[in-house]
């Protein structure tokens, strides 16, 4: 038995962050029904391709229907009917103009949790802007401190504004779930691009709110202790944690610098702090003697904290990514043996699972309107029979 085994959830999401926390529900076991626009699908599969697609469409089961239609709007109904979640991705003010709105959907099922990602939130004057996860990390402060200091702006190098939002918006359903065991209602869950972005700036805003100062960027380094970062060995980069006292200590005799221990320019860590391109110097001087692996060995062995830094193809090939499950093959019905990452979050009891590869465009139509019984299949005939030239492109206003 999964987690969320026996929780339904419609997802009317596209592109990466609705995706996401769909298919975070989806591998804790909610049985995750996505809606896509007859033809096109999710905008990922033509603009970016079923690869990018399957990254973030796992464990779902796809049913076509043009909420532009009255039919198929009357079959998504039905299934809200049905649903303990209904989660999309549309610019405030699409949803009520295709019937799925809060306010229409909850008239139909009280019970029903209905989530919200947008670019900048339901409300404030920005949530009409269209949302896009570059322009939510330059406007959340994220890209003003990452890169090297005084290099150009530079973005993370993982959509770490999509990410967040589904990651957070996933945890607000969870919470509203849980709440409505307590009230017997469901509620509205509202997250933004921008807010999950934001939220992510904790040790920036307390450094702006502590010390007055704007944070910059500082390349690996940390913002309040050192050295805590990569640095540069005889082939690469080992990233080091000595950013205790005992730690300090603990590095400086591992590399061979004792003496460093006793330098009034590194004496404390506010001093590390004050003179880092001058302790940056001293350690590169001495790990570049020795290898990136060889450091590992050594600085793990003398108690520092220490790690390579891997590229992509290492990481998955690492044997402590096999041992944890992080990399998981499916069978996909039209591209074969295909990869995925592993699910991060281990249940003792109830565990998640990787059951299905992402579905191709309305793969499990029928079977779904099937469990609706006979008569909701009256919107998949109308459908079928629908004039040439009827308009069943996707709504061009989703996040």
């Amino acid at each position: 038995m999964s987690a969320l085994e026996g929780v339904r959830v419609i997802e009317l999401t596209q592109i990466m962050a609705g995706p996401f926390c769909g298919q975070v529900l989806a591998d804790m076991g909610a049985d995750v029904i996505k809606i896509e626009p007859p033809e096109t699908g999710d905008q990922t599969r033509r603009s970016m391709g079923e690869s990018a697609f399957r990254a973030v469409n796992r464990n779902k089961r796809s049913i076509t229907l043009n909420l532009k239609d009255p039919g198929d709007r009357a079959t998504l109904h039905r299934l809200v009917e049905t649903a303990d979640v209904l989660l999309e991705n549309y610019r405030p003010g699409v949803a009520k103009k295709l019937g799925a709105d809060y306010e229409t959907l909850r008239g139909l099922n009280p019970r029903l949790v209905y989530a919200s990602i947008s670019g900048f939130g339901q409300t404030g004057p920005y949530a009409q802007r269209p949302g896009f996860d570059l322009i939510a990390q330059g406007m959340s402060g994220i890209m003003s401190v990452t890169g090297e200091p005084g290099g150009d702006p530079v973005k993370a190098g993982v959509p770490v504004s999509d990410l967040g939002a589904g990651l957070f918006c996933a945890i607000g359903i969870l919470s509203a779930l849980h709440a409505r065991e307590r009230t017997g209602e469901g509620q509205q869950v509202d997250t933004s691009l921008w807010e999950g972005a934001m939220a992510l700036t904790v040790w920036e805003t307390a450094e702006l709110w502590s010390t007055g100062n704007i944070p910059q960027p500082l390349g690996s380094a940390h913002r309040l202790s050192a050295p805590y970062q990569a640095l540069r060995t005889r082939d690469g980069y080992v990233t080091v944690g000595g950013n205790t006292q005992k730690l300090w200590t603990l590095l400086c005799g591992a590399i061979g610098r004792p003496e460093l221990v006793e330098d009034p320019r590194f004496a404390t860590n506010p001093d590390r702090m004050r003179n880092r391109p001058e302790l940056v110097v001293e350690l590169e001087a001495a790990l570049t003697e020795r290898t990136t692996a060889e450091w590992v060995e050594s600085l793990l062995a003398a108690g520092v904290p220490a790690g390579p830094l891997h590229n992509v193809q290492q990481v998955v090939d690492d044997p402590h990514t096999q041992a944890r499950e992080m990399v998981v093959e499916m069978e996909h019905p039209e591209a074969g043996t295909v990869y995925g990452l592993g699910i991060p979050v281990k249940l003792s009891a109830t565990p998640g699972s990787v059951r299905r590869p992402a579905p191709t465009l309305g793969q499990h139509t029928d079977e779904i309107l099937a469990e609706l019984g006979d008569a909701r299949l009256t919107a998949r005939v109308a459908a079928s029979s629908r004039p040439e030239g009827s308009d069943s492109r996707a709504p061009k206003d989703a996040t």
